[in-house]
C-alpha cells in the first residue's frame, strides 16, 4: 500500500534527524486555531506541487507568490507540504511560504518521530503541525502532541474513521482534521466527514480536508458545522486559483 511505502521511506528519514540536535527553540507563533473560529467556514489553502493519487499538479509552483496569492484571496491559513519524495516539498517551501505571508502555517507531512517536531521548531518553522492518527499509536499521538505544545505550536490531529477519532480525543487534540481521503485506497468521499463531524465534542474546531472542489460541496460542510477546509488540488491545479477561492468562498 501507497501510505505503508509513505511511513517506511519516512523512518528511514527520522533515522537520519535524530542523529541531530534534539534542543528545539522556541519562536513567536500565529494563532493557527484562531484562524479556524474566524465567522463562518475558514479556507487553509494548501501549496503541493505533486500527489502519489494525481501524481505532478504543478511542479514549477513556486511556494512564495501562492502564499502571497491565497492572502491576497483571503485565506485564513495556509498548507504546505513538506515530504519531499512522495509530494515534491521540503521545508525550503515552508520557509518560503511563511516569510512570505502573514498567515498562520501549517506543515503538513507524515510526522512520526520527535527529531521532526524539532526540526520544525526553528525560525520561520511552522505554527502548526499535522498528526495523522492512522500512523501512530495512541501512546505516540498523545507524547507527540505534548512536544509540540512545548515547542510552542499547535497540532491539526487527522482523522478518517471513528478509531482514528476516538484515539485523537483520547490524546487529548484540541483540533480535529477529518480526511476524506482513505489514505490506504486513495479513495475520497465527503460522506467521512458527514459521519465524523457529529462525534466530535463542541468546543473543538474541526476541519474537512480533501475532495472539495465546489461551492455546493462547501455549502454542505458549512450546513453541518465544519469550522473550516483544506483545499489544496483544486487551487494548485487552477489557472485562476484566486477566482477558485472566491467560487469555493461564495465571494
Amino acid at each position: 500500500m501507497i501510505l505503508d511505502d509513505i511511513i517506511a521511506h519516512k523512518r528511514r528519514e527520522v533515522e537520519r534527524l535524530a542523529a541531530g540536535p534534539a534542543s528545539p527553540r522556541r519562536w513567536p507563533r500565529r494563532d493557527f486555531a484562531a484562524a479556524l473560529k474566524q465567522p463562518g467556514v475558514s479556507l487553509i489553502a494548501e501549496f503541493k506541487r505533486r500527489s502519489p493519487s494525481k501524481g505532478d499538479i504543478r511542479p514549477d509552483a513556486d511556494p512564495t507568490q501562492t502564499a502571497r496569492l491565497y492572502q491576497e484571496a483571503g485565506a485564513a491559513a495556509v498548507s504546505v507540504l513538506t515530504d519531499a519524495r512522495f509530494f515534491g516539498g521540503s521545508m525550503d517551501d515552508l520557509h518560503a511560504a511563511r516569510e512570505a505571508c502573514a498567515l498562520p502555517v501549517l506543515r503538513k507531512d507524515f510526522i512520526i518521530h520527535p527529531a521532526q517536531v524539532v526540526q520544525s521548531a526553528g525560525e520561520q518553522g511552522p505554527d502548526c503541525l499535522l498528526l495523522i492518527a492512522a500512523t501512530l499509536s495512541g501512546d505516540e499521538l498523545k507524547q507527540l502532541r505534548k512536544l509540540i505544545a512545548a515547542c510552542g505550536q499547535a497540532a491539526l490531529v487527522e482523522v478518517h474513521d471513528e478509531g482514528d477519532l476516538e484515539k485523537a480525543l483520547a490524546a487529548g487534540a484540541e483540533m480535529i482534521g477529518i480526511n476524506n481521503r482513505d489514505l490506504r485506497t486513495f479513495e475520497v468521499s465527503l460522506e467521512t466527514t458527514m459521519r465524523l463531524r457529529p462525534r466530535v465534542p463542541q468546543g473543538i474546531p474541526v476541519v474537512s480536508e480533501s475532495g472539495i472542489h465546489r461551492r455546493d460541496d462547501v455549502r454542505r460542510l458549512e450546513d453541518i458545522g465544519v469550522d473550516a477546509i483544506l483545499v489544496g488540488e483544486a487551487l494548485m491545479a487552477s489557472d485562476d486559483p484566486k477566482g477558485k477561492i472566491e467560487e469555493l468562498m461564495g465571494r
